[in-house]
């Protein structure tokens, strides 16, 4: 499966074209090699990290999604690996 539609379909992405900029960007990777295609393959047992909205997102492929189905179907076919999230010592009030 291409990689910016499994970004898509997985609702990792908003937008397809999206989805493509964030795999053309060039800092995302699929098992440690650095991707710049959006037509890059996937499959499953893949670990795909990537810097997403601020922190860098880690997931291991677990499925291929036949359709952008609703969040619950999507998250199933993946796990995420991502580290937790930096907290930057700033109270929040």
């Amino acid at each position: 499966m291409r990689l910016d539609k499994f970004l898509w379909f997985v609702r990792l992405a908003k937008t397809r074209t999206l989805a493509q900029e964030i795999a053309e960007a060039g800092h995302m990777r699929i098992d440690g090699r650095v991707i710049d295609r959006a037509h890059a393959a996937v499959r499953v047992g893949n670990v795909l990290s990537f810097p997403l909205h601020g922190r860098v997102r880690v997931i291991r492929i677990e499925g291929l999604p036949r359709r952008r189905g609703p969040a619950p179907e999507a998250q199933a076919c993946y796990t995420d690996l991502s580290p937790p999230p930096v907290d930057d010592g700033r109270a929040s009030t």
